[in-house]
């Protein structure tokens, strides 16, 4: 095999990313999949993606009130069902008793004015984000505080994993399901 193969790995930023991508495959609002992981020390604290507040119906059920409404994009973000991915990630660990306090919050967007104040107060000392999103006060504030913020724009190429093929009798013998 191929020794440069192994080599050939992503960056942590790139990695925590990718996570968040896939966190936010979990979301249910209908304009926007976002996805938040919070990490400190290369582990993950806690994860987050928009929705409706546990119990509540969310919007893929009941529509958009937003929509509805007509309301602009980046404002009057208290006209939602939903809680924002970076506001559950924040919130998840709360809940679990995790201190969030100086680790690093990577996202699949900008956060809002509303999360970057929570992130503020959090104490969260760097943001990762991805998409951009139309706040400009998240933005004033953020370059305000201590955070680093930084854009993601990496780039990085999976490597394709061969199959492994087993045979009828290995498959009796390791008892595999599927």
């Amino acid at each position: 095999m191929n020794k440069e193969a192994y080599l050939k790995r992503p960056s942590w930023d790139t990695y925590f990313m990718n996570i968040a991508e896939e966190v936010s495959t979990r979301a249910t609002c209908l304009k926007r999949k976002i996805g938040a992981v919070i990490v400190k020390d290369k582990q993950i604290l806690s994860t987050g993606y928009n929705g409706a507040p546990n119990g509540m119906k969310h919007a893929t059920e009941v529509g958009c009130l937003r929509d509805q409404l007509q309301v602009p994009s980046g404002t009057h973000h208290e006209l939602c069902r939903g809680l924002h991915a970076e506001q559950n990630a924040i919130i998840q660990a709360a809940r679990h008793g995790v201190n969030i306090s100086g680790a690093t919050l990577y996202c699949t967007h900008m956060p809002c004015v509303i999360c970057s104040k929570m992130m503020i107060n959090a104490g969260i000392e760097r943001i990762v984000f991805k998409g951009y999103y139309p706040d400009e006060l998240s933005v004033q504030m953020l370059m305000e505080s201590k955070i680093e913020v930084c854009l993601f724009e990496e780039s990085y190429e999976k490597e394709k994993i061969q199959n492994v093929e087993l045979s009828d009798e290995e498959r009796e013998r390791y008892n595999f399901k599927c």
